[in-house]
């Protein structure tokens, strides 16, 4: 990512060092790290904030700058209904951004599922409780079962330790499947949830290739 960025920059006329500064911050999953991190750029006076990785590091960037740095986001979810913008045609304030809008795939990778095990009655989705989407990921994927006659056991991990306990308790289970749920927390953690899947043998769908 930090590379694509970086030739953008360059392709743009800007050469790190030269005539712009980099100021990076990560959070390492650890979304409760991102007020302070977001804070700390504030302070600095950075001339622009760049928040990638969800819609969390641009609210963040959002509660922290108020109006005064102009905020550009990179994130799969709707950005209206998280409350980064007003509109799409006009976003307002000092936000814009891409919206890949992947978080809304959840019900399609249920499809996915149902078809690959259509005799399956019962399907698990795993989605980050500490998400601004938790929620709305939740409904759609209900939804989706109730649509396609099946029942959707919704579980939660945050932390690697709580990715172990989960797929632990799905090998016990008479379930379907399980679908992933779209962030970056389980993006940066693909290596282990696609390993868990292989020992314990639950056919799984992921939200995005690269898992």
């Amino acid at each position: 990512m930090m590379a694509a960025f970086r030739k953008s920059l360059s392709e743009a006329g800007y050469a790190e060092g030269q005539n712009v500064s980099i100021e990076l911050r990560w959070a390492e999953g650890r979304l409760e790290r991102l007020p302070e991190l977001a804070a700390d750029l504030v302070r600095r006076q950075v001339s622009l904030i760049f928040a990638g990785g969800g819609p969390e590091p641009a609210l963040a960037a959002k509660a922290a700058a108020t109006s005064k740095i102009p905020i550009v986001f990179a994130s799969g979810v709707d950005p209206i209904e998280v409350g980064l913008v007003a509109s799409l045609s006009r976003p307002g304030g000092n936000i814009t951004g891409v919206s890949f809008l992947i978080n809304t795939l959840g019900p399609k990778e249920l499809e996915a599922l149902h078809t690959l095990r259509p005799r399956a009655t019962v399907i698990a989705a795993l989605i980050n409780p500490d998400l601004a989407t938790t929620v709305l990921q939740s409904n759609d994927v209900e939804m989706a079962a109730s649509t396609l006659g099946l029942r959707v056991r919704i579980l939660h991990a945050r932390t690697e330790g709580e990715i172990e306990t989960v797929f632990t308790s799905l090998s016990q289970m008479q379930l379907g499947g399980l679908v992933i749920g779209a962030n970056a927390f389980f993006f940066s953690r693909r290596d282990q949830l696609v390993g868990l899947a292989t020992r314990y043998s639950i056919p799984t769908v992921y939200p995005g290739a690269k898992l």
